[in-house]
């Protein structure tokens, strides 16, 4: 297990106005320092940024409370009992939102985003093993009001994981 910053795009950090809280290069620099290592001290991000250890406290905090980032411990599924993930595709006849937000209720469904093509929701699932991957498809996600049909995508091996595009 490793701490990683883990940057949102989730309208919870939108502004009132719907626009994103503005970032400026040094915020930027920081939240790079906490990507390469998110227990870094404030005194060694400080003097990478130019900044004291109160400055970038003060920075990480609203950060955090804007919702520009979480500071979190990012696993491999794998290591810790989850078996099977998958992402899966998911048509909607109606309101595409009252399903998306019945999916993002599900303890399982660690990722969802409304789209535009061929599915209207893609839903990145992990679970403990098949049977449990079957019953979140078939008994939770296919007999929600909406969902018109799904198509899953089964990981066979995970060859990339990374959060560093928080600062590109």
């Amino acid at each position: 297990m490793h701490s990683e910053v883990v940057a949102s795009r989730s309208a919870e950090s939108r502004n009132g106005n719907g626009s994103s809280p503005a970032v400026d290069a040094v915020s930027l620099a920081i939240i790079e320092q906490l990507q390469e290592d998110g227990r870094r001290p404030y005194a060694a991000i400080g003097k990478a940024v130019g900044l004291s250890e109160a400055a970038v406290r003060q920075r990480v905090q609203k950060l955090l409370d804007q919702g520009v980032m979480q500071i979190v411990a990012v696993t491999d599924p794998l290591t810790v009992g989850f078996r099977r993930q998958a992402m899966v595709g998911i048509n909607v006849e109606g309101d595409v939102e009252q399903v998306a937000d019945a999916v993002t209720a599900m303890a399982e469904c660690e990722y969802v985003v409304m789209t535009a093509g061929s599915f209207d929701l893609m839903v990145e699932i992990v679970c403990e093993d098949d049977d449990h991957l079957l019953d979140v498809i078939n008994r939770r996600i296919r007999t929600l009001p909406g969902v018109r049909s799904t198509e899953s995508f089964v990981y066979l091996k995970l060859k990339k994981q990374t959060y560093m595009w928080g600062t590109r």
